[in-house]
């Protein structure tokens, strides 16, 4: 089963990669089945139909997804390619402990396949504009990330999986915290995503940030299989062609050798396990 379950287009704020032709390239590689996972980051962005003008950053506006056009497309493309490759309808919630209602909300008004539940920004400052990090030592940023996404876990149960766990290492300009100093921390977390029958995710984007370990880190994967953990999915994280199902392969070998047995897709929140 070749499927890529982290997917951005159009309809997120940094992606023009319209999602039709993504639908065609996907094919076109021989890929199975594709999950959409465009962002929605309540706190830094806002829905279109927020009742005010949209602030742009640049070129990109900070607008959540379009929620009608997006799920009316996916609709439009399932009739279209179904014959060709299996399409989900996925978001990807850039999830806080204070927007927490507007997800819930979000979560009961739409059908929803798949979600990712990902941290990209605490008390709304960002990772990637080091705008968090300001002013907070490297422990200081590193233990209030870690400790966000604990709270998160144990409050908010609407999701699948846990996106690229230790993303706060891409923009680390520190260097690598030391996986013994975050440790205890990172069990729980884990320990909570089992027990509620969730799952975390392979991100293979780790190669064109130039990171050195795998996201989440290897470390973490044999935590997680320590603890009993089995629901994976694994996704590239594209933005553009050049990304899409890039590295796939090689994380499947690679979670195989580390002893997983499965990978899973979703249907409808309920995860379908495939053999790596």
């Amino acid at each position: 089963m070749f499927a890529d379950y982290h997917v951005h287009t159009q309809f997120s704020d940094d992606s023009v990669y319209p999602m039709e032709q993504v639908i065609k390239d996907a094919a076109a590689m021989g890929m199975e089945e594709i999950c959409f996972t465009d962002h929605v980051d309540y706190g830094i962005k806002e829905d279109w139909d927020c009742g005010h003008p949209i602030v742009y950053r640049g070129k990109e506006p900070l607008a959540n997804v379009d929620y009608l056009k997006y799920f009316a497309k996916i609709k439009e493309l399932q009739h279209s390619y179904g014959d060709r490759i299996m399409i989900k309808a996925g978001l990807e919630f850039g999830i806080q402990m204070h927007t927490i209602p507007q997800y819930k909300a979000l979560t009961q008004k739409y059908p929803l396949d798949f979600v990712i539940l990902s941290i990209h920004q605490v008390e709304n400052q960002e990772f990637w504009t080091q705008d968090f990090q300001k002013n907070r030592s490297q422990r200081e940023y590193n233990e209030r990330y870690y400790g966000e996404m604990l709270n998160l876990v144990k409050s908010f149960k609407d999701y699948s999986v846990l996106g690229h766990m230790d993303l706060i290492v891409r923009y680390d300009e520190m260097g690598v915290y030391p996986f013994e100093k975050v440790e205890a921390v990172v069990s729980e977390i884990l320990k909570t995503v089992i027990e509620d029958g969730k799952g975390i995710e392979f991100n293979t984007s780790y190669r064109r940030y130039g990171l050195k370990d795998t996201t989440p880190s290897v470390d973490i994967w044999k935590r997680y299989k320590e603890l009993g953990g089995e629901i994976i999915t694994i996704g590239s994280d594209s933005h553009t062609p050049a990304h899409l199902g890039v590295g796939i392969g090689e994380a499947k070998q690679l979670l195989k050798s580390l002893g997983f047995r499965f990978f899973c897709t979703y249907d409808r929140m309920k995860p379908i396990y495939h053999s790596l």
